[in-house]
């Protein structure tokens, strides 16, 4: 079992300064662990608050060097791994104030609201257990064109080289992707994208590694494209071919984000119980005419889950995916499935993120600071996104192995009104703690991201305590406690 401690993720970056390498695990720790309250709530005097604001402001500072260890630590636990899926996604920054606006922030949906966006890489197991952030980037646009119909503007992105796109993320993703195969050579790498990255540029791109392990993909496919059989695209091809499979799946109830999205994939529907059929082929793309290249064919596996007689007024629930994993057989092909149920594991990181620790009200004057402090929220999110799952999947791990002593015999002592002899298990452990944060303990379910990260933070408040008056502190007992 690998370790979860921020001192750990943050310990040993360097920014050729001695005094921000010694300051950056200590704002780390104390932000980590407290990551729903404000920066001045996190710490514990104004000389570490005025320090922090100090280090987010440093010209030295950035993103990047913040994560090095991070990203050099989940390297090491991705390599501890037989499968490891890169699952990457964009999700926009609102950082809209309602007087004076965050110095660099660029417009998002519209002129009126203020922000950035962000697309990291995060390494995950099959098991649903988040490993880490690999590569991230962060941009603000620099205006909404107002001016271009939709269609001048559809004609301009057509002569623009994708390096000028902001599509051309999925493309640095996938760079990033293949430098973790290249890295870690026991290890079978996927990269996992929704149907925003279905992008010919994508597929084609240079999957190879010096060790012969190439980088594999697994993409939602989004349009209908043509293949290399004259009038023939992929869905006629695959529509041809015989159900091999049928399984019946729990569609979660899904709310429209504007009143005006009508699309299959945005519309409102209700929660209800689908059959889908499973099918599989290999067809060969087409490449796409570019102005300024000439790609190459692409040859991938291709599975469609697919419900044939949705409920009346309902859309169709319908997985195309794309694919360089085999597909030979029945488990090959539910594999596939698997492994991209796995990408919804980034939408819950991200709601970390954003609800646990609050990275949208952070008040900066500017976008780069702003985005030094996101950083170290992104290790916080990783901690905690991977806490719920470890308490799931390693539910008789010892508690001990991933807490100190201070911390689950304080809580055992507040939850269970008795001090502890052994440690917990971690699911004990971590039902406990999402106790203190509202979690209703029940036999037949698992506490969720909200009551785990506001269970932590009150979890460091109480270990502060147990150190200071609990058993064997040196405190002298006439001074633990004060009459009135």
């Amino acid at each position: 079992m690998f370790e979860v401690s921020l001192d750990s993720e943050f310990s040993g970056c360097d920014f050729e300064d001695m005094r921000l390498t010694k300051r950056l695990p200590m704002i780390g720790k104390k932000l980590g662990e407290r990551p729903n309250l404000s920066i001045p709530g996190s710490l514990e005097s104004r000389a570490e608050m005025e320090a922090a604001y100090r280090f987010f402001d440093n010209e030295n500072v950035t993103p990047e060097k913040i994560l090095a260890t991070h990203r050099a630590r989940t390297l090491g636990r991705v390599s501890q791994s037989k499968v490891c899926l890169l699952v990457q996604d964009t999700t926009e920054l609102d950082l809209t104030r309602p007087e004076q606006q965050v110095v660099g922030a660029g417009p998002l949906s519209a002129n009126s609201r203020h922000g950035a966006y962000l697309h990291p890489l995060i390494a995950v197991t099959p098991d649903r257990l988040n490993l880490g952030a690999v590569w991230h980037k962060a941009w603000a646009r620099d205006e909404i064109d107002t001016v271009r119909t939709p269609k001048q503007k559809s004609k301009r992105l057509e002569k623009m080289p994708i390096e000028e796109k902001e599509s051309f993320r999925w493309v640095e993703g996938q760079r990033a992707a293949r430098d973790v195969a290249e890295c870690c050579v026991e290890t079978q790498c996927v990269l996992v994208c929704d149907s925003e990255a279905d992008i010919y540029e994508v597929m084609s791109e240079n999957r190879s590694t010096l060790h012969g392990r190439p980088l594999e993909f697994l993409i939602r496919a989004c349009q209908d494209r043509a293949t290399d059989v004259p009038d023939q695209k992929i869905l006629a091809a695959i529509h041809a071919c015989e159900a091999l499979h049928r399984t019946t799946v729990n569609v979660s109830a899904r709310t429209a984000k504007t009143k005006i999205d009508n699309s299959k994939r945005g519309a409102s529907r209700d929660a209800r119980s689908a059959e889908l059929t499973v099918k599989a082929c290999q067809v060969t793309l087409r490449p796409p005419e570019r102005h300024d290249r000439k790609l190459p064919p692409v040859t991938v596996n291709v599975v469609l889950a697919e419900e044939l007689s949705p409920p009346p007024g309902e859309s169709a629930i319908q997985w195309l995916l794309l694919t360089t994993l085999p597909v030979n057989t029945l488990e090959d092909i539910l594999t596939v499935i698997d492994y991209y149920r796995c990408r919804w594991l980034i939408e819950n990181y991200f709601k970390v993120l954003k609800s646990g620790c609050r990275v949208e009200e952070r008040q900066f004057e500017t976008i780069e600071r702003e985005l030094n402090a996101i950083a170290i929220y992104m290790v916080a999110a990783w901690r905690i996104h991977l806490l719920v799952h470890l308490g799931r999947e390693v539910p008789d791990l010892d508690c001990s192995v991933l807490f100190e002593e201070c911390e689950w015999k304080s809580v055992c002592v507040i939850a269970e009104r008795k001090l502890p002899t052994r440690a917990p298990t971690l699911n004990q452990f971590i039902r406990m703690v999402a106790s203190l944060g509202g979690y209703v303990k029940r036999k037949n379910t698992e506490p969720g991201y909200q009551t785990l990260w506001v269970g932590l933070h009150r979890m460091q408040d109480f270990a502060i305590a147990f150190q200071a008056f609990g058993p064997g502190s040196k405190v002298p007992t006439s001074e633990r406690c004060v009459e009135r």
